[in-house]
């Protein structure tokens, strides 16, 4: 990366228009652990099978030029220009090429919250890049309100804007928002909304942000930032802590059906409510959001990779997680390798070409999880090479896992299109859950032992499990599985 710049004039983008909101279905990437090159080039060859079972955008963990060859992407310095180690900004017009050819709409991640650590002298040298008013959790925030802070917006204003003018990127997802400090009359967030949409009035802008407040969403005309959808993390911990029971750090404050229930109507479980973790009420609430705007999951890179050993949902709960994900009414996404089974770990990797920032990286990833009882082993190195290559995808799919995903996606696109849940139904103290969906029905059984329901004229349409049995006016639902019911006689097509 300490290299010599050059100037890249990308050629023009072939035109190309994303399927609305409601229809996407997003998969997030890495591209240095998707394919066994890991480069841009490499990451095509896969795209054509991802839009055959339904997956409709990638989105790509960030590419801005990080120092050294591997790492996450979240340490990125020069904010436009594509990682030299990937393929460059050449390798990243064909990858754009082929997913539009494919059908796939590609969505970037782009971090506009802080630059990497060993970057920021860099720019320092250059202008009032940074300011000692604010601390992000990753060094000293980016100047967007003090003095002399005008061209630092437009400096990453250009940047939104190019991905998705010269490089014909069909949006952007902005990492951390929570971490982008801004007292102007025109939040930067609120701006990058703006030059995107003024670019290509299709290209959507979601926002990440850990504070559950629906202001990123709301237009303009009443206070908001004007941004297209946000993720939503509440569903995942309603979600992961059902099925896995864990209750450690954040998942504290989750872990009855009746988070779940609140979240299948609106994913901000706390939406103002009292939160034990952080000792304060906290979020707003969301009911004014049609659903489709909130982005929801049970794996991403963040849900993963953040674990200590980079595990995956345990393969128990995989199909139930599944289930609950793609059938609900808001839009998913898919973490790479989900949709199949894979197995391989995605692990926190880094390849910092400072000696100092290295060591801190290692230091700070032992510290984070020394209070965890459950992660007694010697946490990966970060900057090994093995971490690294420990994470690339293996392949290695897992037919039953397969089979569910591709029936999930073709329900989703048809009988069960996304549509607000027409009621939840559960039982305090129990683990099965209902969701009334047109004249169909959602049954979930989140228990170890089953559980039978009531369901008079129903029959079966779908099941995650081969032990779940409808008979006699009953469903009784294997553990840890879901089914959907349909009015007998219903064409569920």
């Amino acid at each position: 990366m300490r290299g010599r710049s050059r100037v890249y004039a990308p050629p023009t983008p072939r035109e190309f228009t994303p399927l609305p909101l409601r229809e996407q279905v997003l998969y997030e990437l890495h591209i240095g652990t998707f394919s066994p090159d890991g480069t841009f080039d490499g990451a095509i060859p896969y795209l054509p099978a991802l839009a055959e079972l339904g997956i409709t955008a990638i989105e790509v963990m960030p590419v801005a030029e990080f120092p050294g060859a591997r790492g996450w992407g979240y340490d990125g310095v020069y904010l436009s220009a594509a990682q030299s180690s990937y393929g460059g900004p050449e390798g990243f017009g064909r990858l754009i090429e082929a997913a539009h050819a494919a059908g796939l709409a590609v969505i970037l991640d782009v971090v506009y919250n802080h630059v990497g650590a060993s970057g920021a002298g860099a720019l320092q040298a250059f202008g009032p890049y940074f300011t000692s008013r604010y601390e992000t959790p990753w060094g000293e925030a980016i100047n967007y309100d003090g003095a002399d802070c005008d061209l630092v917006r437009e400096w990453v204003l250009q940047s939104a804007e190019g991905w998705v003018r010269d490089f014909g990127v069909d949006g952007l997802r902005l990492d951390a928002i929570h971490a982008i400090f801004d007292s102007s009359a025109e939040h930067i967030v609120a701006a990058i909304a703006r030059r995107v949409h003024a670019a290509n009035p299709d290209a959507l802008v979601i926002a990440e942000s850990a504070l559950n407040d629906p202001v990123a969403m709301r237009p303009r005309s009443r206070g908001g930032y004007g941004c297209d959808a946000a993720w939503a993390d509440d569903f995942h911990h309603a979600l992961r802590t059902l099925l896995t029971d864990e209750d450690e750090g954040y998942y504290a404050d989750f872990g009855t059906i009746e988070d779940l229930a609140k979240a299948w109507r609106r994913p901000y479980v706390y939406d103002g409510r009292y939160s034990r973790v952080r000792r304060r009420r906290f979020g707003a609430p969301a009911s004014d959001v049609p659903p489709e705007r909130f982005v929801v999951c049970s794996q991403n890179h963040d849900q993963v990779g953040n674990r200590a050993f980079g595990d995956r949902m345990p393969a128990q709960a995989r199909p139930l997680a599944a289930f609950c994900t793609l059938l609900s009414p808001f839009t998913p996404l898919l973490f790479m390798g989900e949709e199949y089974g894979e197995d391989a770990p995605f692990q926190f990797f880094s390849d910092h070409i400072d000696s100092a920032v290295a060591e801190a990286t290692r230091a700070g990833r032992r510290a984070e999880f020394a209070a965890f009882a459950s992660f007694g082993r010697e946490i990966p190195d970060p900057q090994s090479v093995e971490t690294y290559a420990a994470s690339t995808l293996t392949r290695v799919a897992d037919p039953g896992i397969a089979r569910i995903y591709a029936e999930l996606l073709a329900l989703r696109r048809g009988a069960l299109a996304p549509r607000d849940g027409d009621g939840v139904a559960f039982a305090a103290g129990e683990r099965w859950l209902r969701v009334t969906r047109g004249t169909h029905e959602l049954a979930c059984n989140f228990d170890r032992v089953p559980v039978t329901l009531a369901a008079h004229d129903r029959r079966l349409v779908l099941t995650t499990s081969d032990a779940t049995e409808l008979r006699r006016g009953e469903i009784r639902l294997a553990p840890l599985s879901g089914a959907v019911l349909a009015q007998a006689g219903e064409d569920p097509t």
